[in-house]
C-alpha cells in the first residue's frame, strides 16, 4: 500500500505482534514517525531497530493499555520524541485459548476481566489522550480501531472476547460520531482468520484443524498481517478522508454468508 504519511506520527499499540508490526513497517515505508507500543521491551525493541534499519524514525514505548496512567504516559513520551500526534492505531487485544472457550455459565471470571480491561477498556485509555492532544493540536487525526469479525457475528464459546470487540465497534461510531467536528476520523477493522504464528499453532498446522477452519472462508485462505496493515496506512491517510464511523471487515469472506452445501 502507497499512500502519502509523510512527516505524520502514529501511535500502534500491539506494536509488537504479527500484525501491530506489518503496520508499523508499512507505516514507516509510507513516510511516518513510528511509535510501537505494548508489554515486552524486546519484542517492540526488534521493531523500532528493524525500522531504523531501513532509515525509518521509530520509537518503543513499553504500555499497558488496560491501566489509564500508562496509557497516558504512552501518549506523553510520544509528543516529547516527535513534538505531535496524529494517528492513533488501537491494535492491542487478547483472548483465550482453546482451553477457555467455554459457554457464559461455566465461563472463567478473570478470563473475562482481562480481555475486556485490555480489549475493550484499552481502547477508551488509550483514545482520551490522544484525542486532546490531537484537538490542542487543531489539525484533525485519524483512529482506527481493530476488532475481529466476532464483533460483528458471535462465535460460540467466547463470550468476553465477542463482547469486547462488539463494544469496540460501537464505541468506534460513538467516538465518530463525537470527534467529526475537530476533523479526527475513526474508523475500525475486523479481520478475520490472519495467519501468523499462533494461528499457524492453533489452526494450519494441523490439516484436518486446517480443512475445518478454510470451511468457513469462501477464499478458501487466511489472511495475511500485511492485509490488516495496508487497510490501516489506507484508513489514516488523505485518501480516505471522508470516511469516519466506518467498519472495515478483512476476511476473505467468512461472514458473508454460509458456503456450504444445505
Amino acid at each position: 500500500m502507497k499512500v502519502d504519511l509523510k512527516g505524520k506520527v502514529v501511535i500502534i499499540t500491539g506494536g509488537g505482534g504479527a500484525i501491530g508490526s506489518a503496520m508499523a513497517r508499512q507505516f514507516s515505508q509510507n513516510g511516518a514517525k513510528v511509535v510501537v507500543a505494548g508489554r515486552t521491551a524486546a519484542t517492540l525493541d526488534a521493531v523500532v531497530e528493524d525500522i531504523k534499519s531501513k532509515g525509518g524514525e521509530a520509537l518503543s514505548v513499553v504500555t499497558d493499555v488496560s491501566d489509564k496512567k500508562s496509557a497516558a504516559q504512552m501518549v506523553a513520551e510520544t509528543v516529547r520524541r516527535f513534538g505531535r500526534l496524529d494517528v492513533l492505531v488501537n491494535n492491542a487485544g487478547i483472548n483465550g485459548g482453546p482451553q477457555y472457550r467455554k459457554p457464559i455459565h461455566e465461563y472463567d471470571d478473570d478470563l473475562w476481566e482481562r480481555i475486556i480491561s485490555i480489549d475493550l477498556n484499552g481502547v477508551y485509555y488509550c483514545s482520551k489522550p490522544a484525542i486532546h492532544q490531537m484537538i490542542s493540536q487543531g489539525q484533525g487525526g485519524s483512529i482506527i480501531n481493530i476488532g475481529s469479525i466476532v464483533g460483528l457475528t458471535p462465535l460460540r464459546l467466547q463470550c468476553a472476547f465477542t463482547a469486547a470487540k462488539a463494544g469496540v465497534f460501537n464505541l468506534t461510531k460513538a467516538m465518530a460520531l463525537e470527534l467529526a467536528e475537530h476533523n479526527i476520523r475513526v474508523n475500525g477493522i475486523a479481520p478475520g482468520s490472519i495467519l501468523f504464528e499462533g494461528t499457524r499453532e492453533l489452526f494450519y498446522s494441523d490439516p484436518v484443524k486446517a480443512e475445518k477452519m478454510l470451511s468457513h472462508i469462501p477464499m478458501k485462505r487466511p489472511g495475511e498481517p500485511d492485509d490488516i496493515a495496508s487497510m490501516t496506512c489506507y484508513l489514516a491517510a488523505g485518501e480516505a478522508k471522508y470516511m469516519t464511523g466506518s467498519i472495515v471487515t478483512i476476511d476473505g469472506g467468512w461472514i458473508c454468508g454460509y458456503t456450504r452445501d444445505f
